[in-house]
């Protein structure tokens, strides 16, 4: 017997009038139309609204388009918090190319790499960052057009390396130019790298329907009300800024950019312009809880911040709290789109003591609305692990806000997704309420600032010097920064070299916040088939993290 035919599928099919494919780029449209005078980018004296906004960003697809930059095509950004980092975000998938937003601290060398393997057909460069630049395209040994930003608020060293500015590129521009809406939502709209794995860094995919939802999922699980004001503490280079300069458009909401992470400028900027909310790793919100009490003065509101990274020590929460500062904790990494997960907050969590609050509070939480699952496994098994609180296994994620893949990679892609779900690498326990709380990251990646180092990469660093016998870095955990790479050492027979000396030697080789913090020199802990027990060494940075606080 046939099966039935469904009726709610005769004759009811896709067109332009019941479908279009999602794209963050919907946002900026329409806040230009409905709120075309509303405040967009604050940039110290520069002032843009909306309808500027989304004109600039469609003079710069425009110039691109031109320029044959199209589908397929990256366009690279070494740029500050910025009103041209914002518009870049909206301007360059415009015209079908694929944003590749690069990590400011990183050396020439790997943004060398970064702009070979993402095939960049032209680099928006800020001149703080023209020398790096300058060496990468060197390095690249290939043509790629330079575009120079030039930042008013900016007047340290820095040199022209195109035959263009960013303003006489915009200057080309059609501010009426029709852009191009994907013709599918899995298109690529961005390409970030990320530097937490052997080997070279990996380049994560976004598609526009992934940057759409977790853009409008930050608005749903912070709760941000209508036109919120937003500080740039977060760098826009770090996965997209967690989505957020598409959320800020969808929000109708302001931009307030910040060059420099300093707690001066922040609380300057909170005054001056009524911030409601912003972002960042845990160093941020150590580095305004241990600002000058005058600094603080004259905010009288909640300031709402996300904290992310590292688990934020209870210090931290109490603190914030005690400024009058709501801070909510997320979780997530370069392949979920940022925040993934949410700490979400139940209102009865009030009453409690506030040593539970805090505890509870610090939990990397429940997925986000716009994510489909979470969940901790077994994997090699693939199996949840029960919610005892205390039976360990790898946080996995399935959904819309989980990366395309990693470009030119197939096999790791293959890999990530084994089983059907995202493989984090970090390691985690389920409690009995269903909140996920990390227990430790199995890759030894070293996060400080905010920021992934590659233990291994700095152990290739270290291998290097000619005295060195033996190498292996770990995390150790620091107040200020969370986590910084402390490096044991076994040096060759009669060989002798400082302290010192090995972490220059690491500055010269590495983007200096990379390179070890402490060396400790000694035979290596190893098994009996030559393996290095890291496990045994994170004890001993413990304790003498212990000792020196």
């Amino acid at each position: 017997m046939a099966p039935k035919a469904n009726p709610y599928e005769q004759d009811l099919d896709r067109n332009p009038a019941n479908y279009a494919p999602l794209t963050p780029l919907s946002f900026i449209e329409r806040a230009a139309y409905v709120y075309p005078e509303r405040p967009s980018v604050v940039h110290g004296a520069r002032r843009f609204t909306w309808k500027e906004t989304y004109s600039r960003s469609r003079r710069l697809a425009s110039a691109l388009a031109a320029r044959g930059v199209g589908p397929g095509d990256t366009v690279a950004a070494m740029l500050a918090n910025t009103p041209e980092m914002v518009e870049a975000h909206f301007g360059v998938p415009m015209c079908g190319a694929t944003l590749n937003a690069l990590n400011t601290r990183l050396d020439a060398d790997a943004i060398a790499f970064m702009l070979n393997h993402g095939e960049a057909k032209l680099v928006l460069v800020d001149g703080e960052f023209s020398a790096t630049i300058e060496g990468a395209l060197k390095k690249a040994g290939r043509p790629i057009e330079a575009i120079d930003v030039e930042d008013p608020e900016y007047s340290g060293p820095g040199k022209r390396l195109g035959k263009k500015t960013y303003e006489e590129l915009l200057a080309e521009g059609d501010p009426e130019w029709s852009w191009r809406w994907p013709a599918d939502e899995w298109e690529a709209i961005s390409l970030n790298y990320t530097s937490g794995t052997t080997g070279d860094p990996k380049g994560v995919v976004y598609h526009h329907r992934g940057a759409y939802l977790n853009a409008v999922g930050n608005i749903l699980v912070w709760g941000m009300p209508h036109h919120s004001v937003y500080l740039w503490t977060l760098p826009m280079f770090h996965c997209n800024g967690w989505c957020f300069p598409w959320t800020m458009a969808a929000n109708a909401g302001t931009s307030v950019c910040l060059r420099r992470v300093e707690p001066g400028p922040i609380f300057d900027l909170i005054r001056a312009h009524r911030v409601t909310h912003y972002c960042g790793a845990p160093i941020v919100h150590q580095m305004l809880i241990n600002a000058p009490a005058e600094m603080k003065r004259g905010i009288d509101w909640t300031v709402n911040g996300l904290v992310a990274a590292a688990a934020p020590p209870a210090s931290m929460i109490e603190g914030m709290s005690k400024m009058g500062f709501n801070i909510t904790h997320v979780y997530g990494l370069t392949e979920t789109y940022g925040p993934a997960t949410v700490c979400a907050k139940h209102p009865e969590w009030n009453n409690l003591p506030p040593a539970e609050q805090v505890r509870l509070n610090g939990r990397q939480g429940v997925r986000y609305t716009v994510e489909e699952g979470l969940t901790v496994m077994d994997p090699a098994a693939m199996k949840p692990v029960p919610a005892d609180g205390e039976t360990m296994g790898e946080i996995m994620f399935r959904g819309n806000i989980t990366m395309k893949g990693y470009l030119k990679n197939p096999k790791a892609t293959r890999e990530a997704f084994e089983g059907g779900w995202f493989h984090s690498g970090d390691l985690a326990v389920m409690q009995p309420d269903g909140y996920v709380k990390i227990k430790d990251r199995s890759k030894d990646i070293i996060i400080s600032g905010g920021e992934n180092i590659s233990s291994l990469e700095v152990e290739d660093v270290l291998y290097r010097h000619p005295a060195v016998m033996a190498a292996a870095v770990v995390a150790k955990p620091d107040p200020k920064w969370g986590e910084t790479p402390c490096a044991f050492v076994e040096l060759k027979p009669g060989a002798k070299v400082a302290e010192t000396e090995l972490i220059e030697f690491c500055r010269t080789h590495l983007a200096k916040f990379k390179a070890p913090r402490a060396v400790v020199f000694g035979e290596l802990p190893k098994t009996s088939t030559g393996k290095i027990q890291k496990f045994m060494l994170r004890e001993k940075a413990k304790s003498a993290a212990a000792i020196d606080t």
